[in-house]
């Protein structure tokens, strides 16, 4: 049976996170006067992921909120620089503090320079979607700033928080394959991270492919793709290559 969809996820698949993150916290600290607190910008950068992993998993878990886990995330990450009083830190202040955070963030946003011509090459001729472990007002706001939304009709933006359960849990993934109308078997997964996404959409029982952009070489199970570049997804989906429609 032919792949007639695609479901994608977007941090770091479509959408560069790790960049717009890494250059967000680091101009946020230098402009706060807190960058020296660390080190070198390398350990402030992998201090503030560990406290946004460490966070991010507890509103997959439902013990916060979308907005509550960017407070917790300010408050646990300034305590671990040594500020006084971090803590205790109302949502307000700590709102306000992680917004100058993602100021500087919001500026230097972009998808990656692959995502847009394949998702041009892709739409005419297969249905395309999002399944992310997100909310879909914040994703659907930054597809729409990176020029992205339009390869997706609202309908088929399917996010952790309003879903009710995250990848890699199956159910995400078949509700994915629902909205585009087309059963697990006719659809195909796109995502960076090999366990919630690769794996989870596999044993969902979509086409699963991990994008593996590093090259790390890992060993995968039975039954996953790997591409190094979106740019591949095409022909491994036995569609037209992107170079030959023109939008390489």
């Amino acid at each position: 049976m032919p792949v007639r969809g695609v479901l994608f996820d977007v941090d770091d698949t479509l959408f560069d996170y790790s960049g717009s993150d890494e250059a967000g916290i680091l101009a946020h600290l230098g402009q706060s006067g807190l960058l020296g607190r660390v080190g070198a910008p390398a350990a402030a950068v992998a201090l503030w992921r560990q406290v946004m992993e460490e966070g991010y998993a507890r509103f997959l878990a439902g013990e916060l909120t979308f907005r509550g886990q960017q407070y917790e995330r300010v408050r646990r990450f300034l305590a671990r620089l040594g500020e006084d009083g971090a803590e205790l830190l109302s949502d307000e202040e700590a709102g306000a503090w992680f917004a100058g955070y993602a100021g500087h963030r919001d500026r230097v946003r972009a998808a990656f320079p692959d995502a847009a011509p394949v998702l041009a090459a892709l739409a005419p001729t297969h249905r395309l979607g999002i399944v992310s472990n997100s909310s879909t007002g914040h994703q659907r706001a930054k597809l729409e700033a990176v020029g992205l939304l339009g390869y997706f009709g609202d309908a088929v933006l399917v996010c952790s928080d309003e879903h009710g359960e995250a990848k890699p849990a199956p159910g995400i993934f078949r509700a994915g394959c629902e909205r585009l109308g087309l059963a697990p078997h006719e659809v195909a997964y796109v995502g960076d991270k090999y366990d919630l996404d690769a794996l989870g959409a596999r044993d969902a029982g979509l086409r699963a492919f991990w994008l593996d952009r590093g090259a790390c070489g890992a060993p995968v199970g039975e039954r996953i793709g790997v591409l190094h570049s979106l740019a591949d997804l095409p022909a491994a989906l036995g569609a037209a290559p992107v170079a030959a429609l023109g939008t390489s």
